[in-house]
Order: C-alpha cells, then structure tokens, then sequence
C-alpha cells in the first residue's frame, strides 16, 4: 500500500524542473503500491512551499504539476527539500482533499507523507479538535502534521526543540503501522523520516567516494558539531533519497540504508543522522545501520518488449525459478543446499509440527506444497492465514517450526503473526523476495527466493518461486532418511527439467487467448482440482478476480457434491484440472460429474490423457513432470487467462481497481 518518495539536494545545484521530475519518476516507480491518488510538496519562491495534489495515477499529478507556471522550472536550486506519495485509501475516498501530502493548515508549517495506518488517530484528532484545530480530510494521517505544529508550539519555557526532537515528541503519541517522511517551513532545507512496521529506506548519492560502510545510532537528543556518528559530518555535497522500495532508488544510487522500526533519520544541513527513541535491551552504543550495494539492475524494472509488467512477469518465470535454484541443488549429485538454514537444519528436523503462515498468494503456495512437506517431514504441517491466525491467538510451541512466507516480506497480518510466535519461543523460517524485508531481519533462518523484482500487483512469478523454495526447503529435511532419498532425487531431477518445461506451457500462449475470448463476457468462472493441484485452483481463482473483475472460486474437487455442484449447468464455465497424480480417478469422477449436469469443463490435463481430453469442452495440455511440481505447470495457463480476460475488458492488469502490492495494514 501507499508509497512514500522524497528528495534532498544538499549544495547540489539543480534546476526545479528536474527536482519535480525526481519526485514524479520516483512515485512512477512505486505506483503499484498504490494508485488512488498522488501529490507532491516542493519549496517555490513566493509560496514557501507549492503543494500539488491530484486523484487518480501519478500521470494525472504529472500533467497539472507541468501546467504551473514554468517560468520557474529553469531556476537552480542549490539545497532543496522535496516529498512525495502515491496513495491507496484506506480512511476516506480517492479525493484530492484525502491526497498527500497532508499539512498541519494554510501556512503548510509542517507536512507528512504516510504510509500505514494511525490506530489511535480519532483520540489525537478529538483532542486536537479542541485546541481549535480544523480537519479539511477524513485521513487519519491529517492528525500527525498537526500534531506535530501543536507540540512546537507548546514547549516549556526557553525550551527549544530540533526536528527531529519535534518528531521523536509526535511518534511517541502515535499507535499503529507507519512510515512518515517529514517537511517544515519551520526547518527550512530538514528532512525528518521514521518508520514502524511500514518500510523505508534511505538512498545515498555523492561524487566522492561513499568510505563508511555504516551509520552508527544515537540514543542522545543532541549531537556535538564532532560526533562521528553522522554521515557525511561537515556537509559536503551530497543527494539523499527515501523510498518505500529499492525500486524507486536504483535509477539514482545503489548505496542504500534500510531503516528499522523505530529509527528516526534526520538530515540537517548535509547530515545524516540515526536517532531511536529508546535503547533496546540487546543494542548497545555500537549498534548501527550498514550502508549496503542493491543488487537490483534498472531493466529489471522495466517492461522491455511487453506492453505490461504482468506479462513479462509471467514470461521471466522460466529465469526466475532457476535463479531461485541456483546456488542451491548440486545436480550431479541430487542434493539441495540451503545457506540460509544451515545453523538451524539440525532443530528444523527435530520439530514436532510446522506452521505455515502466510496471506494471499503466499497463503496458497504453502497449500501447494503442504502434502510434500508433510511427506518428507513426516510431522503436521499447519496452513494458517495471518489475519485468522491472530485472530484465534493459536497454541504455539517452542518445539515448534513457523514459516511466515511474504513476497515482499511486509505483509502486516503475517508480520504480527511472526511476532506473535517469536514471543512464545517458536524457530522462525522466513521466505521472502526482498532483501531487508522486515520478515527477513526478524526470524532466525530462511530463504530469499530470488525471484527478481515483481511490479504486477498480481503475483506471478513469485508465487511459482515461493513453491520451488518450499519444494528445497522440503527436500533438505527429508533427504536424511534413507526411505525418502529416491523421493528427493525424483524431485531434484524433476526441478532441473522445470524451466525447460514451463518455456514449453508459455508457447502455448495462444491457445488460451483463444480461451479467453470465448470467456471474457462470462459473469462466473469455478475452478476445480485436488491434492497438490487445489491450491492451483484456489490461486487461478484469486487471479481472475485481481485482474479481470470476474467472480471466481477455487474448489476442492472432493468438495463438489456438498454443494458446489448446484452451481453446475450449461452456462457455467467449469476449469478442472486433472493430471496423473494420486488423485487422478477422483478428479476423473469430478469431471465426470460436471459432464454429467450438461457443464461445460474446461481442462488442464497431461499430454497424451486422451481420455480427458474426450470429455473436455475445451481442453490445454502440459507437459509431465513430478507429481509435487505439476502445480507449477498447471498455474501457468490460469496466470495467462486472467491477464487475456482482463487485457480483453480494457483493464489495467498492473494496476487492479482497489488493491496494492505490499498490504502493511491489518
């Protein structure tokens, strides 16, 4: 959700028409984060400080921000403090009004882009109300600026507060998930930022050499004019970037800061500071923030030859699935290898049960690859959604292994799910797509499934990815036991045949265009199949509705005769897959069945399943593989339907009416 971009030149001249063109191209970058509306605050000479604000797509922003006056486009500005944000609602209506940034009043004293949620924002704008302070949005953000302006203003007498003491004094009020970044006309040429549960980064860039490798943290109010514990101590030219992904930043500097929860950073006059509102039980003076190289390529975020990001995303899958293998199963000799596990492989394999919890997509690649890991661990394994898992307060054990799995590794229900089971003493398995995601720092182990990065707010090729990382991850545990060492090779060997066989099911493209234009005007699609293949279904379904707007439900094949089946008639588009797994004669009697009612099946099946295919209304074969990675093949085709049916309506697949790629709120 909502993405957060700002930009600090410090005695770096720059003509204000680039400036508006760094914070535009930066809110273009994240704009899958979030698409209701967008804004952007810049210093101008006669206002202070210009505020711009428009509902819909950052092009909507872009086209008015352009038709200002542009007689000052052409001016330098040597030091210049700009914010920005792209927003998706969740206290009040897309509107100009409830668009960032938003301003403590008129004279626009202090201003906040935000990402996350205030929990407890109707007592602060309740109080605020009282000392005669007038709301003009129904955002719960609208309460931290002016917060802010009332805390500066009643200090106690002869105090003299800094920025960042203001902000320490504001987020110390505030409960919830957020990340804020901070502008002032109070502090001219400041920027204050903080995050807590929401992501935030900051983006480095300077014609000398960067030579710190860290910046050290602060729990002193006041800095001396020698403290080292600053970047770039002294103000020397320098550019600084805050961003809520490293996508927005790799086009500018790969040296980046990845901010904890809780981390003030301030940067006055060049400076760069981390401050932190209290002192950890586990951190001591020398703690610090490491000063990192993104590996991420700028092409890796462009959409080449494919007119949407959706559709490479699908395409990249044969590349993003090795790149996740890669490194990690030795072939010749049908092994896996997991770094990131390795100091906790022993206690993995002597747990007595496995949680999986996840949201979404992430939820339905644990259901795709529960039955194996069941099979090679021989322990229950547990699929939980994040929000029901909380919900219900679920008995955990320290004897127990809890895998939180996340694309972006921010998700708000499966991170308090993480946090949740590290407080009763659980080993915690991460598996996530961004390095210094929040899930990546908080539990013990894991693994980075090195699917490149995913700009479709419809996950793709990071589903198939977080399967094949739960397939490794379920082979390492059971390839000590000697009766399930022929299983394990069975596998390996079936993962090395994998990109070769998903490029196979991808020049198959056509066909279900063809699909998709008999189906486009359909007000309903039901999806069917069973055992690893279910989760298939449930996830086809979830994106044709992302997507395309199409009702669609995933089911349990086994399930249809308590219910689903009444839904069955001539008119109802049935998709089933049936593939020769040890499900096959079940998912047979269903298809069966939907024949049976004058349905009409759509099926998925293996080459050469005459029998199947005999029975089909319409039927799209794939290539055989191992029972455990036919799901993967099978996903594929259902990615392809949903992204032809909506491109068939004139939607926007990479932009879906309503949602966000990374969903930081409960």
């Amino acid at each position: 959700m909502c993405g957060i971009f700002a930009y600090l030149n410090f005695c770096v001249p720059c003509q204000r028409q680039n400036v508006y063109e760094i914070l535009l191209r930066g809110l273009e970058r994240l704009e899958y984060r979030g698409y209701d509306s967008a804004g952007i605050a810049v210093d101008y000479p006669e206002e202070g400080v210009h505020i711009v604000r428009k509902q819909g797509k950052v092009k909507m922003l872009r086209g008015i921000v352009f038709d200002i006056e542009k007689a000052e486009y052409s001016s330098i500005v040597s030091t210049h403090v700009g914010i920005a944000h792209t927003r998706w609602a969740t206290h009040g209506e897309p509107s100009e009004r409830n668009s960032h940034p938003q301003s403590s009043g008129e004279d626009n004293s202090f201003m906040v882009v935000h990402n996350g949620i205030i929990t407890n924002f109707k007592d602060i704008k309740h109080f605020l109300e009282k000392e005669n302070y007038t709301f003009t949005s129904d955002t719960d953000t609208e309460v931290i600026p002016k917060l802010t302006h009332y805390i500066y203003h009643h200090t106690e007498e002869g105090e003299t507060l800094t920025f960042p003491e203001v902000v320490e004094r504001v987020i110390s009020q505030l409960e919830g998930a957020f990340a804020l970044v901070f502008k002032s006309t109070v502090f001219p040429k400041q920027i204050v930022a903080v995050k807590r549960g929401s992501p935030l980064l900051v983006g480095i860039k300077s014609e000398r050499d960067i030579s710190m490798d860290k910046v050290n943290i602060s729990y002193r109010q006041r800095q001396s004019s020698g403290d080292d514990r600053a970047f770039n101590e002294g103000g020397q030219s320098a550019e600084y970037f805050f961003a809520s992904d490293a996508s927005a930043l790799i086009e500018h500097t790969d040296r980046v800061i990845y901010l904890e929860d809780d981390d003030i950073t301030s940067i006055v006059d060049g400076s760069l500071r981390i401050n932190r509102l209290q002192k950890h039980a586990k951190t001591d003076e020398t703690a610090s923030r490491q000063i990192t190289t993104l590996r991420l390529q700028l092409q890796q975020i462009m959409k080449g030859n494919y007119s949407t990001f959706m559709e490479k995303e699908i395409h990249e899958q044969p590349e993003s699935i090795l790149n996740t293998m890669r490194g990690r199963i030795d072939f010749s000799t049908d092994t896996v290898r997991l770094g990131g596990l390795i100091s906790h492989a022993s206690a993995i394999k002597r747990c007595r049960r496995i949680i999986v919890i996840a949201s979404g997509t992430s939820y339905n690649s644990g259901v795709a690859t529960r039955q194996l890991l069941e099979e090679l661990s021989d322990v229950p394994v547990v699929i939980e959604l994040g929000s029901d898992f909380l919900d219900r307060l679920c008995p955990v054990f320290r004897d127990d292994v809890c895998i939180f799995i996340s694309q972006s590794g921010e998700t708000a229900d499966t991170l308090n799910a993480l946090r949740y089971c590290k407080s009763r003493g659980a080993l915690l398995v991460g598996i996530t797509n961004t390095v210094g995601s929040a899930i990546s720092r908080e539990t013990d182990c894991g693994i980075h499934i090195n699917a490149g990065p995913e700009i479709g707010v419809a996950s793709t090729k990071a589903y198939t990815s977080q399967i094949v990382s739960m397939v490794m991850l379920s082979v390492m545990i059971g390839s000590d036991r000697i009766s399930k060492q022929k299983r394990c090779t069975e596998i390996v060997q079936g993962l090395k045949e994998l990109p070769d066989l998903i490029r196979r099911v991808l020049k198959k493209d056509h066909e279900i265009l063809s699909l998709a234009k008999e189906l486009y005007e359909e007000k309903s699609l039901l999806l069917m199949g069973r055992g690893y293949n279910y989760a298939t279904c449930l996830e086809g379904a979830l994106k044709v509705k992302e997507v395309s707007y199409m009702h669609s439900e995933g089911i349990l094949s086994g399930e249809l005769k308590h219910g689903p089946l009444a839904l069955v008639d001539e008119n109802m588009p049935c998709v089933i897959v049936v593939v020769k797994d040890n499900t096959y004669t079940k998912c047979h009697n269903a298809l069966q069945q939907v024949k049976a009612r004058q349905g009409r099946p759509i099926t998925i099946c293996e080459e050469g399943d005459s029998d199947v295919q005999s029975m089909s209304y319409r039927s799209f074969s794939l290539p055989s593989s191992v029972d455990c990675l036919m799901n993967i093949l099978a996903v594929i085709p259902l990615q392809l339907l949903s992204f032809h049916l909506a491109t068939l309506k004139g939607l926007d697949v990479d932009c879906p009416r309503n949602l966000a790629k990374s969903v930081t709120t409960e």
